[in-house]
This record gives C-alpha cells, sequence and structure tokens, in this order.
C-alpha cells in the first residue's frame, strides 16, 4: 500500500495526473470519432502542422489555443497553394506542407536563442505541470466536453452515412470543421504535458484499444476514457519507479495496453479483433 500510495504525496504527481485525466477524458472521447472518420494519420499530421503557430504563441506570450488556430490556418492556405503545382498530387502537397511547418517549428523551438521552456512543447514536461495550467487545460477541456456532446448526432449521421444526412438536417462540411477544431483543442491540451511528438498516442490509442473490445459507440467512449486514465496511472508509476521520463511512460503503456488487447485473445484461440 504504501508503494501504491507514495508517488501522490507528491503535488508534481497529482497535478500530472489530473492533466492526464483532462486528456484522457476528452482524448478517448475524440479518438473514437477521429476513428469512426478514419482520421487518425490526419490527426498527426495536424498535430504537427499547428506547431509553429505554439511556438510563436508560447514566444509572444499568447494563449495556445490561438497560435494553434493560427497554425492550423496557415497549414490550410500552404496546402492550397502547393496544390496548385501541377507535377504535386494532394497527399504530397500535404506531406510538404506539413514536414516543413514542422520543421520550421522545431527550428525555432531547438534553437539556442530561443527562450527555456520551448522545448517542452516538442518533448512535453508532464511533472511540470503548473496550477495554471490545469485551470486553462480544465477550461479547454469543459469546452470540448460541450462540443462533443453537441455534436454527437450530427457526427453519427455523418459519419454513417454523407450522402443522407443533410435529410436529417446535419451539414457534413460543418461537422467536419467542427471536429478538427475539436481535435485540435484536444492537441493543445495535451502538448504541454506530452510534447508534439506523443500527444497523439493518448488521442488515437485508447480508442484503437478500446475497438478491439467495443463496437457500440458510447460503450467504446467510455471503456476509451478508462483506458486513458489507467494507462495514464500506469505510466506515472512507471515514470516515478523506474526514474524514467513520464509523457514517455504513459505513451509505452499505452502501446502495450493496445498489444496485450490486440495478441491475447489470437493467444488463447479467441476471434480475431475486427
Amino acid at each position: 500500500m504504501h508503494a501504491l500510495a507514495e508517488p501522490w504525496s507528491h503535488g508534481f504527481m497529482q497535478r500530472a495526473l489530473l492533466e492526464l485525466v483532462l486528456l484522457g477524458i476528452v482524448g478517448g472521447v475524440v479518438g473514437c470519432w477521429v476513428l469512426y472518420y478514419e482520421l487518425a494519420y490526419s490527426t498527426e499530421s495536424l498535430a504537427h502542422a499547428l506547431f509553429p503557430g505554439l511556438v510563436g504563441a508560447a514566444l509572444l506570450g499568447l494563449p495556445l489555443l490561438a497560435g494553434g488556430a493560427v497554425g492550423v490556418l496557415g497549414a490550410a492556405v500552404g496546402v492550397a497553394v502547393v496544390r496548385r503545382t501541377p507535377l504535386l498530387g494532394s497527399d504530397t502537397s500535404v506531406a510538404v506542407v506539413v514536414t516543413s511547418l514542422f520543421g520550421v517549428g522545431v527550428l525555432v523551438a531547438l534553437a539556442p536563442a530561443a527562450p527555456p521552456g520551448l522545448g517542452g512543447l516538442l518533448f512535453g514536461d508532464l511533472l511540470g505541470v503548473t496550477r495554471a495550467d490545469l485551470i486553462s487545460s480544465g477550461a479547454l477541456a469543459a469546452g470540448a466536453a460541450a462540443a462533443l456532446v453537441a455534436l454527437h448526432r450530427p457526427l453519427l449521421l455523418v459519419g454513417f452515412d454523407r450522402s443522407t444526412a443533410r435529410a436529417f438536417g446535419a451539414r457534413p462540411l460543418l461537422v467536419d470543421l467542427a471536429l478538427l477544431a475539436v481535435v485540435a483543442v484536444a492537441i493543445v491540451i495535451g502538448v504541454r504535458a506530452l510534447g508534439n511528438l506523443l500527444v497523439v498516442a493518448l488521442l488515437v490509442g485508447p480508442a484503437a484499444t478500446a475497438r478491439l473490445l467495443a463496437r457500440r459507440m458510447v460503450r467504446l467512449m467510455a471503456l476509451a476514457v478508462a483506458i486513458a486514465v489507467a494507462a495514464s496511472l500506469g505510466g506515472l508509476y512507471l515514470s516515478y519507479y523506474a526514474d524514467v521520463a513520464a509523457g514517455a511512460s504513459v505513451a509505452g503503456v499505452m502501446v502495450g495496453a493496445y498489444l496485450v488487447a490486440l495478441l491475447v485473445p489470437l493467444a488463447v484461440g479467441g476471434p480475431r479483433p475486427h
């Protein structure tokens, strides 16, 4: 019992867990929609594309959400311009813009003259989460949760059949944009804790693991949130007792949970996950 309780006697561990719980709640639900709409790769691309905006906001002392919004708009404009090049296809255009933007953000964040702390946007600083970070994350998580509740029915309609969604009052383009906006908010919530490189692990991993165990959307969401929180707990315990990076530990435990859910049924002769 002492070994279980000891990590939580430290304020930095408590704040890290609260930050991950907020991210797990939002990310677990958002991740289900990301998989439902087959946007896993797009989510990773979005995380990289908005990185220069996050760096710029941090340099100017502006909210990270504002920087993320500017980064997304810049990426959209960049893709639209590059796609006009006759020799490049749409996929190549997206890859060129995303990697270029991410590279610019990394160069600025890791430059010798950059202020301290910018590297945390890339790699995360889970154990350095402050009360102010928790307050801002809580506000963003509350807004994202309210949006997800309001969007639940339109997201189901558009995801099930885009061609008939309008007949039921859903507008596919607006729903797509709203989902991407919520994904961007989830990325902003997690980037200070896990960094731009690892935040997608807690957006896609819990939902991917839950999909191996459940099919109905509401049950899938509840299970994804539970898996995200459990992986967060396990990762923090691993970080505390093995003295390894907290964000990487959480991501590693999440990957391990997915592999267990994938391989155990096959090893015992159970049905193959869909």
